[in-house]
């Protein structure tokens, strides 16, 4: 594993748990009785493994000389996108008590992961 990826793990983790302890914080002040179809620490969990396959992967073709970096990118982050659908795929079948309140704490931490994403990537691509 190269010096990039290290850097960008520890940093991912970091971010991940400082944001899932805020978001969690936040949550059970709001909404103490509610009970979640799907765990915040599994959409944390989805999320992080996501950004950290999308990094991983554009470092390989930055490091093997491609220069459409940023098209690699908009395409995952397509595919991001459709896998956040068959994530959420769950609440629409099984007709969840709380959906809206699921959703919105799906994309809550997906735009936020998203920000880091960008940020870090853009950062990555300049220094490289």
């Amino acid at each position: 594993m190269n010096k990039e990826i290290k850097g960008f793990t520890i940093k991912l983790i970091i971010f991940a748990l400082i944001a899932f302890g805020i978001h969690c914080l936040v949550f059970h002040i709001l909404f103490p009785e509610m009970l979640l179809f799907i765990p915040i620490w599994t959409i944390y969990l989805f999320n992080s493994v996501l950004v950290l396959t999308i990094f991983c992967y554009l470092n390989y073709k930055v490091g093997k000389g491609s220069a459409k970096a940023y098209s690699i990118f908009l395409v995952l982050t397509l595919v991001k996108m459709a896998l956040s659908l068959v994530f959420l795929l769950p609440l629409f079948v099984e007709k969840s008590d709380n959906v809206v309140p699921e959703v919105i704490n799906f994309f809550i931490s997906y735009f936020i992961f998203l920000i880091f994403e960008m940020i870090s990537l853009n950062n990555f691509l300049k220094n490289d």
